[in-house]
Formats: structure tokens, sequence, C-alpha cells
């Protein structure tokens, strides 16, 4: 079991799914993963809900209807990925002198904690949290919780020099096409560059999921009605993967070690 109370500044600690239809999205996720959900109201309206996505009854991500606003921008359904920090007020300053782009300012969120959305140099999106009351998943590294968080950009180098000023990330490579996210001299996610014929996708954060079987989860994806776009594939030494959309178009990964 790999449950944790505190994530350290500059660790990946939460992933937000927001997506098109929230029922559609509970039932293909609970029914993928074995995950439990709880529902909290954010607003006024009957859809304006938030759900914390649950393993063993701890918080290991969560989902929420796409706002009216992000919809009218064409914001396609994603998952976002958090990065704990000590100041979400300084770590948007740090991020706008790096060159990046401070997309909604520093805000409270009730007394769970304090936030910043941020987009890096070449348009990637990440969430920054500050933590009050909600430290983030209570799970992590085990299947069923995230476990990984990959950049896909066109510039991993230039994208490394960012996120290591930011976030004071270490970053190792054995092959110049992919770049590990080091915290504490431990990998924590990756960084590589777009792949040819991808041209017309915008650089963007993934999020992994663990799974004890990546070939079993994969093969339930599709009658839930998601879809393999990647693998199940081997990565040598490390484990195997698969790249899924689901049923509304948001992407992830999952991933069995070896």
């Amino acid at each position: 079991m790999s449950e944790v109370t505190r994530h350290e500044p500059g660790a990946f600690c939460w992933a937000e799914l927001a997506t098109t239809d929230t029922r559609a999205a509970k039932d293909f996720y609970t029914s993928l993963f074995g995950w439990t959900f709880a529902d909290s109201p954010m607003g006024p309206g009957p859809e304006e809900v938030y759900t914390r996505l649950q393993l063993r009854g701890k918080d290991v991500g969560a989902l929420y209807r796409l706002m009216a606003d992000q919809e009218a921008r064409g914001v396609p359904p994603n998952w976002l990925c958090y990065v704990a920090v000590e100041s979400a007020d300084e770590a948007a300053k740090k991020a706008s002198e790096l060159g990046g782009t401070v997309v909604a300012q520093p805000f409270d969120v009730m007394s769970y904690g304090r936030m910043a959305m941020l987009q890096d140099p070449q348009g990637a999106m990440l969430a920054v949290w500050q933590p009050g009351t909600h430290a983030g998943a209570q799970i992590v590294n085990e299947p069923g919780a995230m476990c990984w968080a990959e950049l896909w950009t066109r510039d991993a180098e230039r994208a490394g020099r960012f996120y290591t000023g930011l976030f004071g990330w270490g970053l190792k490579t054995n092959d110049p096409s992919y770049f590990e996210i080091q915290r504490a001299q431990k990998s924590i996610g990756g960084i590589m560059p777009m792949r040819p014929g991808m041209d017309g996708v915008p650089p963007q954060w993934g999020v992994y999921f663990q799974t004890a079987d990546c070939d079993a989860t994969a093969r339930k994806a599709a009658p839930l009605g998601g879809t393999v776009m990647i693998g199940p594939q081997d990565i040598p030494k490390v484990g195997r993967f698969a790249v899924v959309r689901d049923p509304q178009g948001a992407s992830f990964s999952i991933f069995q070690a070896v």
C-alpha cells in the first residue's frame, strides 16, 4: 500500500478530469479501475458537482463537468496534472519570469488549498497546489492510483529548462529522446519530444495510472467505450504500458511495473 498524507513540494500530487459527461465518465472509470466516488456541490446548478474518485475510500483523483467558458474556448475533455508547491503565488510569479503564462491567477479553493493554472512556454497546461486541508491524492504508486506524469512537447530541452527552474527538478537521461524528471534523486515523471505526425496535437501533460495487468485493463477499456491508442507494449526493464482514450475523448495511460 502507498498511502500518503503529504506531498513534498515538486511532487505530482493530484490528477483531475474535465469532461463533457460526468455520469458516463464515472461509469467508465469506476468499471475500469474499481474506483468509487463521492460527489460534492461546487455551484447551484445540478451539474456543478465535484466528484472525488476513490480507492479503498481514499482520494486518488477527481472529475467535473467542463465549464461553459471552457467549452466556448473549445477545450476538449482532458486530465490535468497538479504539482505540490509551498506557495502558489510564488510558483505563479516564477513561472511568468521563466517565460510561462499564468492562465488562472492564484486563488483559494475554500479551506482545501490554494492553486494556480500555468501554461509553459510551449503551451502545455499544468496546475500548482498549495495544500490546506486537502493534500491531494491519498494513495499513489499502486494499482488503481496515479504513478507517473509525462510531458509531450516540441522541444524537450527547452521544456526541461523551464520546469527545472520552476520546481527545482533534476533531469536524467540515457536516451536523448526521453528525460526522466527527478525529485530527491527519484524519478517521478518524464519529458519527451512529440513524434512525427503529431503536428496538430498541442503540447500536453498526461497522467499514468498503475495497473496489476496492463493487457487485461486495456482489453477491458473497449467494451466500456474506451479506445486503446497505443500499446500495450513493453518499456524494456521498466514495465508495460498503454495509452487509452475514454468515451468522451480524454486520454490517459496505464502502466504495469516489472
